[in-house]
């Protein structure tokens, strides 16, 4: 089956479908799937990988689709494909476009005057030694495109680097041709996420990096810690959701000498860490969200 429906015992006083759009069923969905049924609204579990999507037979998918796709990619075409059928999607086709890929988050936070780390990009091998002349060592190199810290690489040297470089340009797909290379932060072992929903910043967290680690994942091991932000900060984070029109989002932020810079934006946020940092109702916070968007 390619979704399945969840219709509670009673609809109460709304009868609304919101479907969730996903290709892997964490405690996230979980989570939302069970704060949106509590509330007595009809759910349609949509699994990405295996849903057709057939022109013209979307209509009844529900009144709203939250994209929760692991991939990117995925996602951002099967919000491409709802939304041409005149379907809503959070987060849209655009700031999953934007939010998805670090080189074009960094563009549009630049453009919003927002304080982020120096980054440059390159295309070739030779292309991203000579960058690091213009950014300085030690530095990072990502993927434009990915998640959970993986194929990030601290540079420490132009040996090293050319090492890394190489490789990647033997790597599939073309995206790791695409060189997009950071300063390094010099930092608390941390940084801080921040949950976006709306216009609300409805919860913020340290992000401690494991022992011998210099990423902060929680995915690789991290542990989670209230953070209380600054009336300043959170207007900060704010402009940096809606830099990228994002409803529901995390806004990922270093502490540097410079003060607070926005690293990162996830369109798909994972929040299981924040909830159990916090105890804020992050899922429910999340459903009450998609319901008075749907009765728009």
């Amino acid at each position: 089956m390619s979704y399945w429906r969840m219709r509670p015992k009673s609809l109460g006083w709304l009868e609304l479908k919101i479907a969730i759009l996903y290709d892997r069923l964490r405690w996230e969905e979980k989570a939302i799937l069970d704060a949106l049924k509590s509330r007595g609204v009809e759910v349609e579990m949509v699994d990405a990988k295996v849903k057709v999507a057939v022109q013209g037979k979307l209509r009844g998918i529900g009144d709203i689709v939250l994209n929760r796709c692991l991939s990117h990619f995925r996602g951002l075409y099967w919000s491409a494909v709802l939304e041409a059928e005149g379907i809503r999607v959070i987060n849209s086709f655009w700031t999953s476009l934007i939010g998805g890929d670090k080189l074009f988050t960094s563009l549009e936070l630049a453009k919003a005057g927002i304080p982020i780390p120096k980054f440059v990009v390159a295309f070739t091998v030779e292309g991203a030694l000579q960058a690091l002349n213009e950014i300085g060592l030690p530095a990072v190199v990502k993927p434009v495109v990915g998640s959970w810290g993986r194929l990030l690489a601290l540079l420490r040297d132009h040996e090293h680097a050319r090492a890394i470089f190489e490789h990647r340009e033997h790597l599939e797909p073309i995206l790791h041709n695409i060189f997009y290379l950071q300063e390094y932060i010099e930092k608390p072992s941390r940084d801080i996420r921040s949950l976006i929903i709306g216009d609300e910043v409805v919860a913020s967290i340290y992000r401690y990096a494991p022992q011998g680690e210099w990423r902060t994942n929680i995915a690789l091991g991290g542990k989670a810690e209230v953070c209380e932000l600054s009336e300043e900060q959170c207007e900060m984070v704010l402009k940096a959701a809606k830099a990228i029109k994002g409803e529901i989002v995390g806004v990922d932020c270093l502490e540097s000498s410079r003060g607070l810079l926005v690293n990162e934006i996830n369109t798909t946020v994972e929040f299981k860490g924040a909830f159990s940092a916090t105890g804020v109702d992050i899922a429910g916070k999340i459903a009450d969200y998609l319901i008075k968007e749907a009765k728009k």
